[in-house]
């Protein structure tokens, strides 16, 4: 009794371990990998990851320069109001200019290690 449920069960997992061979060679045979960054370099690749990078952290910093004038314009007259739009505005600006700064360092240290 206990031999036939060992019998059973090994068969059970023969089955289910072909079934997972066959599905795997199946899709080894039809499908194939592409690059979905396309490059295949790693300067490239640093490259397109430090641009994206750059590109979401200025892009904030121009929201940040939005929301300062914002806060500047509708201050009403309240020199706290006032002041805070200008220190929004102050520090925007200062990340944009570093945004551009390190856009700039970076595309001279990549061109001259992909050399």
């Amino acid at each position: 009794m206990k031999n036939k449920k060992n019998n059973t069960a090994l068969l059970g997992v023969n089955i289910i371990l072909a079934f997972l061979l066959l599905i795997t060679k199946l899709h080894a045979q039809e499908s194939t990998i592409t690059n979905p960054i396309g490059t295949t370099s790693i300067p490239d690749l640093m490259g397109t990851i430090i641009a994206t990078l750059l590109g979401v952290v200025g892009s904030l910093s121009l929201v940040m320069f939005i929301y300062g004038g914002i806060l500047w314009i509708i201050s009403g007259g309240n020199e706290d109001n006032v002041k805070k739009g200008k220190e929004t505005l102050k520090w925007a600006v200062f990340g944009i200019v570093i945004v551009f700064a390190s856009y700039g360092i970076l595309n001279f240290v990549i061109d001259a290690i992909a050399k």
